[in-house]
């Protein structure tokens, strides 16, 4: 797959969610899930992914995953985290 993809996580265990993008979504979620030895969502596995986007650049990709994390983001994310 040629492109981006803007990801959201949620920890229904911890009531957590995570945004982030990636080239490569299976891979991405395999390190947060089992991979990674260290950060942020090593702490409140496990995730499932509820939600994403997808740009054919990197820097649109990254522009909405800025947004995403903006507090009008948050109120979105937060919306779609109370409709699952």
């Amino acid at each position: 797959m040629d492109g981006f993809v803007v990801y959201i996580l949620y920890s229904e265990k911890s009531k957590k969610n995570y945004t982030g993008f990636t080239s490569n979504l299976i891979q991405r979620y395999k390190s947060h899930n089992f991979l990674e030895t260290k950060g942020y969502t090593l702490k409140f596995r496990p995730w499932e992914v509820i939600y994403v986007e997808f740009f054919n650049s990197k820097s649109d990709a990254m522009q909405r995953e800025k947004y995403l994390k903006s507090g009008i983001g948050r109120e979105f994310i937060q919306h779609i985290i109370q409709n699952l």
